[in-house]
């Protein structure tokens, strides 16, 4: 067989695991995704480089130390380091013959791993009993704001509806760059910001904690190949770029936002914290799951254009769980396909300028907004900056997030028989420093 057909071999949607958890319908974590991470446990404190399968994690480590993973032009501890970076910087083909190996040594009728005992106690570590750390080393951080629906929703409430979208949100993807240092994974508390506020009722601004924060339900990509200074990446071949996604939330204080961000944008309302999922799925997985992006009109600029279809169909929920409340409430259902500027798009309006980009960049999609007003990524559209309310399941409302609120973000796509999820992106809200 071909590499292409042996990859195309890990996407067969009746393959099963000898990992029985991994052959539930509905766990995020099937034999068919295979997401990459960073994990340590109670029998080893090291960080390194492990992928999900059903209730386990496979310690890559391990397998290459035992000889049974072959990456060409590693060093024999490229999966005994405490971030990804150094794997994804082997490249394309050496993501996607690890993937084809684990696909294999998993699949229940591979008896290698399976019935061996002692290297299956070396190399499979039980979810519940490992700690999760943040995948990558990132460089960067970018984030979008490509989400038509979205951009309509905040344009029409602080500007005139008739003409929400400015004119040029038609014609690339805008973008800012935030705060590498910020961004943290999924069960790290997130203070609640200090900054200047502008009261209605007050000449000047007034210093103190955020009173209307709010989360971003958004996607991120990782980059997997930069480009050199000065050597934009074409919007054909961007993808090739991409080593996979995770959930974003983007956490953002409103108040202080709305104060600072004319004329050069948002600032300390977002650079505060940024919450990714632990696990990288990656394109390989989500093939599958591609379907055509909104139409574009008018059409882009040629340095924006690709053929085929470039969104992918995933599903995403956010859940609000207060403090002492024993249930969270699904506050948005909504989907990525909605988003209007695609992940290639933004990545060559990013590069077009020169500018470079290197292995484990984050690019944040931006708040994904659905059509329904159910459907919205963000509290300040939920609830219309406040003016409307949400009902809690046990009780209670809220119009933004208050302390001790945990925010979920949770986003899978949906198979013949099996899902390839994300698993979730968390954090509570913890009181503002006096």
């Amino acid at each position: 067989m071909s590499a292409l057909s042996d990859l195309q071999a890990t996407l067969d949607p009746s393959r099963k695991s000898w990992v029985e958890s991994a052959n539930d319908s509905n766990h995020d974590f099937p034999i068919q995704n295979l997401p990459f991470g960073i994990f340590s446990d109670s029998n080893n404190d090291a960080r390194r480089v492990g992928v999900a399968i059903g209730d386990e994690i496979v310690d890559l480590a391990a397998l290459q130390a035992a000889g049974l993973l072959n990456v060409p032009a590693s060093k024999a501890d490229v999966f005994a380091r405490d971030t990804l970076n150094d794997f994804i910087a082997l490249g394309r083909d050496a993501w996607r013959g690890v993937r084809i190996q684990l696909s294999h040594l998993l699949a229940r009728d591979t008896a290698t791993l399976r019935d061996n005992a002692g290297l299956r106690a070396k190399a499979l570590v039980r979810a519940a009993d490992a700690r999760l750390h943040l995948p990558v080393r990132i460089p960067g951080y970018t984030d979008f704001y490509s989400s038509k629906e979205h951009a309509t929703n905040v344009g029409s409430m602080f500007r005139d509806p008739k003409n929400a979208l400015l004119p040029n949100w038609s014609e690339m993807p805008i973008g800012y760059n935030g705060r590498a240092s910020s961004v943290v994974v999924s069960g790290t508390p997130v203070r609640r910001p200090n900054g200047q506020l502008k009261l209605p009722d007050e000449e000047r601004p007034v210093f103190g904690a955020c009173r209307k924060l709010d989360i971003e339900l958004e996607t991120g990509f990782v980059i997997g190949a930069g480009n050199a200074l000065g050597e934009p990446i074409a919007c054909a071949d961007a993808e090739a770029h991409i080593f996979g996604m995770v959930l974003l939330n983007d956490w953002s204080a409103r108040d202080i936002q709305q104060w600072e961000y004319v004329p050069l944008g948002p600032f300390n309302a977002k650079t505060f914290a940024t919450t990714i999922s632990p696990w990288i799925v990656t394109l390989e997985a989500l093939e599958p799951f591609r379907v055509a992006q909104p139409v574009q009109e008018p059409q882009p600029l040629a340095y924006l254009r690709h053929d085929g279809a470039h969104a992918f169909d995933i599903t995403l929920e956010v859940r609000l769980r207060p403090q002492q409340a024993k249930q969270a409430t699904t506050i948005s259902r909504t989907n990525f396909k909605h988003m209007y500027w695609t992940m290639a798009q933004q990545l060559a309006h990013h590069t077009v300028s020169g500018c470079n980009t290197r292995v484990g960049d984050l690019m944040g999609s931006g708040t994904i907004s659905g059509p329904t007003e159910d459907s919205y990524g963000s509290l300040l559209e939920l609830t219309w900056n406040g003016k409307k309310p949400l009902a809690l399941k046990e009780g209670g409302t809220r119009g933004f997030i208050e302390d001790g609120d945990e925010l979920t973000l949770a986003g899978w796509c949906q198979g013949d028989g099996y899902r390839v999820g994300f698993g979730t992106c968390v954090g509570e809200i913890v009181p503002a420093r006096n």
